[in-house]
């Protein structure tokens, strides 16, 4: 009697896995996530739904401006978020699950803007740089001394980063480099004529972009979630998705 007791609670406990909706939250950061046709894509997003299909887990995936989608997944249950740097501020926060992506991080300027000569990122602190309210790559030049007012102007978002670039009201774009390119392509110019690689942010440039679950996100969810991401990375679907992307390994 014990035993079947338990073998019903243990089917009562997969079946409440199973049939639970995740909350997935993002921002738009083309090429890793982005809507299109109102549809949540991206190299990123077809990630997240690869993993989604082979754990047998299900989950609706929202777009919200960063600081918003970061302030959920940090107290909502349930909660994953990606496209995110991993860093040691951020590493007690969520349970982390594995890497979405490559990542490569440069301070960009306008490729007309000869007089800027950034040899070490304390000269960056001459210039205005323009960031994504409380992202990684804001976080990082704060921790390094530079100052919102001062060396930061930040926006909501990546696109309004864009703008300013181009009507001179920031001087350099801490960005990862397909996501610059994705922006100015979607405004009609060209990524190479537009923007210069003024200083590339090695320390941002890990191993790639993760996602991750808010700490009160069961253990359960987030070992499915780690064993689906190793499945499609064993079995090729994940070099398939970065290729249809044109992103080398």
């Amino acid at each position: 009697m014990k035993k079947l007791v338990m073998m019903l609670m243990t089917g009562l406990m997969f079946c409440a896995l199973y049939s639970q909706m995740l909350n997935i939250v993002t921002e738009e950061y083309p090429p890793y996530n982005y809507t299109q046709n109102g549809k949540v894509t991206g190299v990123s997003t077809e990630v997240v739904e690869a993993v989604l299909e082979v754990s047998g887990l299900k989950g609706k995936i929202a777009v919200y401006p960063w600081k918003r989608a970061y302030v959920m997944a940090e107290n909502d249950p349930n909660t994953l978020i990606y496209s995110m740097g991993r860093t040691p501020e951020r590493e007690a926060k969520f349970k982390w699950v594995g890497v979405v992506a490559p990542y490569d991080v440069y301070l960009f300027s306008l490729n007309s803007r000869k007089d800027i000569h950034i040899k070490t990122l304390d000269d960056a602190k001459k210039y205005k740089s323009g960031t994504t309210q409380n992202d990684a790559r804001e976080q990082y030049l704060i921790k390094k001394g530079f100052k919102v007012g001062d060396h930061i102007d930040n926006s909501a978002t990546n696109a309004q980063n864009l703008e300013k670039l181009l009507i001179n009201r920031i001087d350099l774009w801490p960005i990862a480099e397909l996501v610059a390119k994705q922006i100015v392509k979607d405004k009609g110019m060209d990524p190479d004529k537009t923007l210069a690689k003024s200083f590339h942010i090695i320390d941002l440039s890990s191993d790639g972009l993760y996602m991750a679950f808010s700490l009160s996100t069961s253990d359960e969810v987030v070992k499915k979630f780690k064993d689906g991401l190793a499945k499609i990375k064993k079995d090729g679907t994940y070099q398939r998705i970065l290729k249809k992307y044109n992103i080398k390994m």
